[in-house]
């Protein structure tokens, strides 16, 4: 079954196929960054449940404004992507963790391992989620709640949120505020921003250092809109 990549973008009207800006790590902790490399070889990548089960954020190194694109299907336990870099598009020179989202079928079981191989032009390799808990999925269409997972990267995380593709949110800071808790604070957007009119999915990845536990993290969200909402992480 193919599905249409959803990621984050300025650029993108489209719902199903979307490539964006995704907002690199917060101030909680720098992001540990893989060496670039211009050949096609086995790719640093990293993967996260999102939208309880119901979506993977597959994270690339490279340009924050340059989010690979492209189409995925399903084949018993393995998630097949294929990324593109937006072609034309004028990409800044910085080199950051990117999440594009990517929206699975309702037959896919989200209690089971699921193994993510990635290929394109400069992308390739393959890394695996565990299953989830029961209680941690949920069947059916998105309810367009935001949600958030680990990766298997120590202290990286995806948060998925829903909104304008023109209005991502910005990252202002990551910190531990409690025990089991992070706060990820948005830059509040100045009052005469324009944003586009369609209801998109946004992977922001995020990094916290230092993290004393990873189980049963909750994530409070605050700023561009956010006014304390309260998701849990899901493991990886």
């Amino acid at each position: 079954m193919r599905l249409r990549l959803l990621a984050a973008s300025a650029a993108a009207s489209a719902l199903l196929v979307l490539a964006g800006c995704a907002t690199s790590a917060g101030s909680g902790g720098s992001t540990p960054d893989p060496d670039p490399s211009d050949d096609v070889v086995e790719t640093e990548l990293a993967a996260a449940w999102l939208d309880a089960g119901r979506a993977v954020g597959v994270v690339t190194w490279g340009s924050s404004s340059c989010v690979p694109y492209g189409e995925a299907s399903v084949d018993g336990d393995t998630l097949s992507v294929t990324l593109t870099d937006p072609e034309g598009a004028a990409c800044t020179r910085d080199y950051v963790p990117r999440a594009t989202v990517v929206a699975l079928p309702e037959d896919v079981d989200a209690t089971e391992d699921l193994e993510v191989v990635v290929s394109g032009d400069v992308y390739s390799g393959s890394v695996e989620l565990d299953g989830l808990d029961p209680e941690d999925v949920v069947a059916g269409m998105t309810d367009y709640a935001a949600s958030a997972g680990w990766t298997d990267v120590d202290g990286l995380f995806v948060i998925l949120t829903w909104g304008s593709s023109g209005c991502v949110p910005v990252i202002e800071d990551v910190a531990e505020t409690a025990e089991r808790e992070i706060t990820v604070t948005f830059v509040d957007p100045p009052a005469d921003q324009v944003c586009t009119a369609d209801m998109a999915p946004r992977g922001t990845v995020a990094f916290v250092d230092a993290l004393t536990e990873h189980d049963d993290v909750e994530l409070v969200l605050v700023g561009d809109g956010y006014d304390g909402v309260r998701v849990s992480i899901l493991p990886n």
